[in-house]
């Protein structure tokens, strides 16, 4: 007689009764797909959590304060339902602004991903201290913005700056760098400072061209222009996709004005200049300024609404000129 049917006989639990666990060959098997999303879901849950109570649930609540007159301080208001959405469409102050903050977009946007592309190219080359020189180009990138608006503001101080020293060396009267209608160039040079971001992202992208391609035409005769017309550029098509995005998204957001704008009043609102009154002034000014929670919330909720449409339409357009490296292998 076996060991278990001895135990079965004089009526004692065997080992796996008396522990409580059921024996291996019982126990259900996790397959190895299920635990590695279990361990995907464990590693990313800090974020998970984070992105659900400091984004979903602020916008759930933005979204909430839209249809509403909240001041962010009186106990009283009231639901106005779609009454804010509709002072939005009706104002024309407001389509101004978003108005000025598209034509910015469609600035200073083809304009960074070019000037970051020139850099890239070129401390891309077999240069001598090439990485130093990578270094200095990058280092505006990390300066902050209310640092490098504050710089500006300094550099193109109507009275003290020395952008008006140097005009005023050569004999050159002086120039109201922050007032109408030089600041909105004063603003699109500060953009072009930070081009090194977009030089990194570039530089990558190049490092990442087959160097066997640009052999193959350099045998064939192809001059360096067409090379990168050619063949660089289509390679590099899903970083400047990523690059036109995200720029557009940064671009129309952009708050930088407020930091450029003269002294003069404290609220920092009636003295930026009318060239750059962009959609972002406008909701500042409607909540800090005015107090209007709910209607400034609409005009979020409205911007959203467009960076998602002209997102959309980015990738629909893009989607025949966008050249993806895939291995043929990686897709099986």
């Amino acid at each position: 007689m076996t060991v278990e049917q001895i135990s079965s006989v004089a009526g004692r639990p065997d080992a796996a009764v008396q522990t409580g666990r059921a024996p291996a060959a019982d126990r259900p098997r996790i397959s190895m797909t299920a635990r590695r999303h279990r361990a995907f879901y464990m590693f990313t849950s800090p974020w998970i959590i984070g992105f659900l109570l400091l984004t979903i649930a602020p916008m759930a609540y933005a979204l909430w304060l839209s249809f509403t007159t909240f001041d962010g301080i009186s106990p009283h208001w009231r639901y106005v339902g779609l009454g804010n959405y509709r002072e939005l469409v009706n104002d024309p102050v407001t389509w101004d602004a978003l108005g000025r903050a598209g034509l910015f977009a469609l600035t200073s946007v083809p304009l960074s991903i070019a000037a970051g592309l020139a850099l890239a190219v070129l401390v891309n080359r077999p240069l001598k201290a090439r990485g130093l020189f990578r270094t200095l180009l990058y280092l505006p990138a990390v300066v902050p913005p209310v640092g490098a608006g504050l710089a500006f503001k300094l550099l193109f101080d109507p009275n003290s700056g020395a952008a008006n020293g140097v005009l005023t060396s050569f004999g050159i009267d002086a120039v109201g760098w922050l007032g109408d209608p030089y600041a909105r160039y004063v603003l699109l040079m500060t953009v072009l400072w930070a081009a090194g971001n977009v030089m990194i992202i570039s530089l990558a992208g190049l490092q990442d061209v087959p160097q066997e391609l640009h052999e193959a035409a350099r045998i064939d005769g192809a001059s360096a222009w067409r090379t990168f017309r050619s063949i660089t550029v289509p390679l590099l098509s899903p970083v400047l996709l990523f690059q036109t995005v995200t720029g557009m998204i940064a671009s129309v957001q952009t708050i930088m004005p407020l930091l450029l704008a003269p002294l003069g009043d404290t609220s920092g609102i009636t003295t930026v200049p009318q060239s750059n009154y962009f959609y972002m002034m406008h909701v500042f000014a409607q909540y800090f300024a005015l107090g209007r929670y709910g209607y400034a919330s609409a005009l979020l909720w409205v911007l959203f609404v467009l960076i998602l449409i002209v997102t959309g339409l980015i990738f629909k357009f893009t989607s025949g000129v966008v050249f993806y490296n895939v291995d043929p292998e990686a897709k099986k």
